[in-house]
């Protein structure tokens, strides 16, 4: 699984216009995203309420419906929207400084104020809400497992790892023990904690 995302405002995009509606501002679009995160760190997805968010964003509840019909669609959205739009995994040109700076990645984004609250939040209600479950899987695990591959494929090329190396397993194995570390128990990290948990990582992929 690959690095969490940090929420953050849009990019600022031209304003557009709806099929035979008005234009939507691209100003109350950014700020209606920073109020969804805000709020969904704040009290969790089940009790996440549209008119919240439109409160917090300064803007009327039906600027919301203008862009997303549901809280669902709107969750979706904006999760995918910052998850997809992550950089690619660094390629320092080893396996070991891929995911020593892969975890780097993953430390820093399990840190911030947002997604520590979050990411486990979001993975607790998909367990009650198969619909969101799916959603998210399709949305935004599959494309940034997608992402991370391209990490065990480049080990593969120099002939670091072998060409049968479970991918699958791999995968899991990169992001699991620093989330479960960081998001789970809250426990604090040494500073050689990640060059630790690289060489075991390695360990584990050539074993």
């Amino acid at each position: 699984m690959p690095s969490a995302p940090t929420p953050q405002s849009p990019a600022p995009t031209p304003e557009r216009r709806l099929p035979g509606g008005p234009v939507l501002q691209d100003s109350v679009t950014q700020a209606i995203s920073a109020a969804f995160f805000e709020e969904l760190a704040s009290v969790g997805y089940a009790r996440l309420s549209l008119e919240t968010v439109a409160k917090r964003a300064g803007a009327g509840k039906a600027a919301i419906y203008r862009r997303w019909p549901s809280k669902l669609e709107m969750t979706v959205a904006l999760i995918s929207a910052v998850a997809v739009d992550a950089p690619e995994t660094v390629d320092t040109g080893t396996l070991r400084g891929d995911v020593r700076a892969f975890l780097a990645d993953l430390a820093n984004g399990l840190s911030h104020r947002l997604p520590s609250k979050i990411i486990p939040d979001l993975l607790a209600e998909s367990t009650r809400n198969p619909e969101l479950a799916q959603a998210l899987l399709a949305a935004v695990r599959d494309p940034r497992r997608a992402k991370a591959t391209g990490l065990l494929e480049r080990a593969v090329e120099r002939g670091e790892l072998p060409t049968q190396v479970d991918r699958e397993l791999a995968l899991d194995f990169l992001a699991g023990p620093l989330y479960w570390r960081l998001a789970v128990l809250h426990a604090p990290t040494s500073p050689d904690y990640l060059d630790r948990l690289t060489d075991k990582l390695l360990a584990a992929f050539a074993a």
